[in-house]
């Protein structure tokens, strides 16, 4: 069994994801802890199905050092074998230990509308003024950049002509669903590695 560490920001839809595919029986995976960096819904959401969830907050004098400093024992106290990003909106940065163990999903098709301040509807919002004809999700490799590490998948959907940043957005969420947990299986199975900064599914 597969243990997980996951971090959030906002619902905690992602991680709520991933409980209903451990429970189908999907994954053979355990949320041993969420850690988000502020109060917000994901919380109690979680805490009613029962996951620890540690607030390591954020304030305006944190640094990425600083958080790094007292955000990876809080990780490393629950011995996962996998960390998750799932709506983490912030810049973490990431030791060697944990190099290619640890995932983000993102919004969009990478390295496509990637970097600062891009995530949930600021990129549905710039595919649609950008009137793009698709758009999809990405699951990746974090490193200490933002959106920059490997790609491990990714998912398309079709931008309509009628979509609203509300409608696009619920039809990549529903490809990242299905992506994010497809994911962590190739991980759990053995079948990703990394050369060259590029990801090989065996």
């Amino acid at each position: 069994m597969l243990r997980l560490v996951t971090n959030f920001s906002g619902g905690g839809r992602t991680i709520l994801n991933f409980l209903d595919e451990i429970a189908a029986g999907r994954l053979d995976a355990q949320v041993v802890r969420a850690i988000t960096n502020r109060m917000c819904d994901g919380v109690d959401r979680l805490r009613a199905r029962g996951i620890e969830v540690v607030i390591v907050a954020w304030t305006k004098d944190t640094t990425p050092e600083s958080y790094a400093a007292q955000f990876w024992p809080v990780v490393e106290d629950a011995q996962p074998d996998l960390v998750l990003n799932c709506g983490f909106l912030r810049l973490l940065l990431v030791p060697p230990a944990w190099e290619g163990r640890i995932f983000n999903i993102h919004p969009s098709l990478l390295p496509q509308y990637g970097g600062k301040g891009m995530y949930g509807n600021h990129v549905h919002r710039a595919v649609l003024a950008n009137g793009d004809s698709e758009s999809g999700c990405t699951v990746h490799f974090v490193t200490s950049e933002y959106d920059t590490g490997p790609i491990v998948l990714q998912e398309r959907v079709p931008v309509r002509s009628d979509d609203t940043v509300e409608s696009l957005a619920a039809r990549v969420f529903a490809q990242e669903c299905v992506a994010y947990p497809e994911a962590v299986r190739l991980y759990q199975q053995g079948r990703l590695s990394i050369e060259d900064g590029k990801v090989t599914i065996r």
